[in-house]
Order: C-alpha cells, then structure tokens, then sequence
C-alpha cells in the first residue's frame, strides 16, 4: 500500500494571478503534494533540484531538470515529489499562451531558458515589476513557444503486460536482465515486450531504463552518495559507464549534477 504524502500545500492562486505573466520559486520537503486542481492559466512548472512529477487522469510526468512541464489552461492535475526539490512554476495568462502546446507535455529546456529561470529564482521580479523583469518574462514565453516538446520525459503504462516489467524495473533499477529475459519473467515473449514498448512508450525498453537510472541517479547524488557508489546501485560494472549515459542524457557529468542541485538550494 501506497506511503501517503506527509506534506499538502495548496496552489497559492484560485481565482486570479497578480500579473498576466507570474513566477514562483518554492522549496518543499519530500513527500510533498499539491492535490488535485486547475486554473484558468497556463503553468510552466521547473525544477531546479529533484525530481516534480505531475499526474493527470490518463497520464503521468516527470520533470528532471534538463526538461520542464507545461500545463494549458484548464487541465487538471496533482503535483508531487518523492524526494525535496527546489521548482518553479511560471504562471501565463491564457491570453498569452497563443504559441504554445496546446496539450500537456514535457519541454526540453535550452541553456538559455535555463539561465532566465536560474536568474528569476535569484532575482524575483519585484511588486510593481520593472520593465526589464516585465521583458525577461515575455522572452521566457517566447522561447518556451519554441522548445521541444518530448512527451513525457519517463512515461508509464497502463498495459498490464508492460506495467509488470516497467514495475520491475522501478522496483529494482539495478535489474540487468535482457529484454528477453523480462519478458519471460512477464510470461511473453521478446518481440511481444519490444512492440508494446514501442507503442506505449514510444521508445525501447532500454532507453526507458536509462532514463530511470537518471532520474534515480538525481535523488541518489543530491543524498552526497559518491558518483562510484551511485553507479554500483544502478547495476553499473563500472563509474564510468554510468558517467558516460548520464552525461549522454543529461548534457552533464554526474558532479556537474551534484554542484548545480547543490547551488539551487543555497
């Protein structure tokens, strides 16, 4: 049975927002939740450290730092973390989301997005706004309008079949065993395994598993656990293995993760 969060919060707006473009940055503590809501604004929800996800009815999201979330208005959903997290959350007035995803979906975050996010949390735009921050927050929305949009960063499945294997390896993400033997530990057979694999999630069994050990990878390295230890956990043979997928994943080494998450929470 399910662990319940410890922590509730409420999102800090219902009605209306203070501005038509609105950011927020805001520790919380593990096992921390936003309960089922939705408002009549776009969110575009980051996290500096740690690992948000967000839940709709037919789908689950998560956001490791290298991608943010974005919600259209009226879409409701559930926040949480598992683990403490430093996010953000960039509220748009739904006039001003013209340009952007009509569908809820991950966003592939440039390093120039991630420079203006780093410096809002840093600098939060004061009450009144200056016209500068006024800028800044418009050229945010217009580089969101142009990012990638990735789906979900580590999707699920409702698929009995695939969820048992997909269960297995969140169980136990050091789980070297093959494709063919997950699915015959799942009573199917490879070629079964790998085309509902494709169908949904939209990408191999292999991929998924190294993007679980890098959202794993994330929460274990922001505990101070060495980068060796780290990758003996994840069913590494060697640190530099895992070095190597995470920085292929990542677009960064594993200390360069540790340092930033670390910096976020200063």
């Amino acid at each position: 049975m399910a662990t319940p969060p410890r922590h509730v919060r409420m999102p800090p707006f219902t009605d209306t927002l203070p501005a038509p473009i609105y950011f927020r940055a805001v520790q919380v503590p593990a096992d921390t939740i936003y309960p089922w809501h939705c408002h009549q604004w776009g969110e575009f929800v980051y996290s500096f450290s740690g690992v948000m996800e967000v839940k709709l009815a037919d789908s689950h999201y998560l956001a490791p730092p290298q991608y943010g979330i974005w919600l259209p208005a009226r879409v409701e959903h559930i926040g949480q973390n598992r683990l403490a997290a430093e996010h953000s959350s960039l509220y748009i007035a739904e006039e001003l989301c013209g340009a952007l995803p009509k569908t809820t979906c991950a966003l592939a975050v440039s390093p120039l997005v991630r420079a203006m996010l780093e410096h809002l949390r840093q600098h939060p735009p004061g009450h009144p706004r200056s016209a500068s921050d006024e800028r800044l927050l418009r050229v945010l929305v217009d580089q969101l309008a142009t990012a990638q949009c990735v789906g979900s960063y580590l999707p699920m499945s409702d698929d009995p079949l695939l969820a048992a294997v997909l269960g297995m390896l969140e169980a136990d993400p050091a789980d070297n065993r093959s494709v063919a033997e997950l699915a015959q530990a799942a009573n199917t057979t490879e070629r079964t395994l790998m085309r509902r694999c494709q169908r949904e999630l939209g990408m191999t069994l292999a991929d998924w598993r190294q993007r679980l050990r890098v959202v794993r990878a994330m929460a274990l390295l922001e505990t101070g656990q060495t980068v060796e230890a780290v990758a003996l956990d994840l069913g590494y043979a060697s640190a530099s293995a895992f070095i190597a997928m995470f920085r292929r994943l990542t677009s960064e080494t594993p200390d360069e993760y540790r340092k930033r998450a670390t910096h976020a929470h200063t």
